[in-house]
Order: C-alpha cells, then structure tokens, then sequence
C-alpha cells in the first residue's frame, strides 16, 4: 500500500502580542514548541478539530476560528508526510495549562520576535512565510 500524507490542523492562539505554544513530547517533533493542534478526524470540520484539539491540549476555549494557510511537511527522519492547515483563533476564554504531560512539557506565551527553539517544522514554516494560503 503506498503512504500517503495525514492531515493535521495547527491553532494560532493569540493574547495581545504573544502567541501560546507547547513544547512537543513523545511524538514526532518530540523537544520542539508548537501551537495546539492534531488530527483531523473523520466527518470533522477544520474549526470543530482546532476547537478539539486545544481544548484538549490546553483547557482553553476557542469562540472564533478562522483559516490562515496550509504548510506541506515532510519529516525525513520520522519517514513522515504531513498537510497541515492552519488556523487562528480571533476570541478565546479561560486560562491555558497543560492537560497532556504526555504530549507536552512545557507551555508559554511568546511574542513573534521571541520565539523559542527549536521550532515544530510546520510552524517555523509558517513563520517564515513558506506556506500556501
């Protein structure tokens, strides 16, 4: 059977100026920080998972979601083949915390001009403005 790419929906989640990220464990990535996000699961809107998945990830609430753009990732050395979609959350509430030590170990928010390092491949792409929007 050939491999095929998997979809993955990334979440920008913005407070004022600075933008929550997660730093990555036990999954590909694994040590690099990344906005919320996951897969896309079947019958699933894009909002519905963006919603989903943060909600899972960080306790927090999505109101308003809307797209941005999608980034074409292949991990060469998970053997890995990712189309992720990107979107933004324009309104949220409560207060993001780590609901998964599995799937993350540390948690922030960080302004564009600060980000940590290393960065999730399909977010530094998306930073670096090599996306399809």
């Amino acid at each position: 059977m050939k491999k095929r790419p998997l979809v993955g929906v990334g979440v920008l989640v913005r407070k004022k100026d600075s933008y929550l990220l997660m730093k990555r464990h036990n999954s590909h990535g694994e040590g690099t920080w990344s906005p919320p996000g996951g897969h896309l699961e079947f019958g699933e809107t894009l909002e519905q998972c963006a919603i989903r998945e943060t909600r899972e990830e960080t306790s927090l609430l999505l109101e308003m979601v809307i797209f941005l753009g999608i980034t074409n990732d292949f991990f060469e050395a998970e053997g890995k083949h990712y189309i992720t979609i990107w979107m933004e959350a324009k309104r949220f509430k409560g207060e993001a915390k780590i609901n998964s030590s599995r799937e993350m170990t540390e948690i922030g928010w960080f302004s564009l001009n600060q980000l940590p390092t290393p960065l999730f491949l399909p977010f530094d792409k998306l930073v670096n403005k090599n996306y399809y929007f």
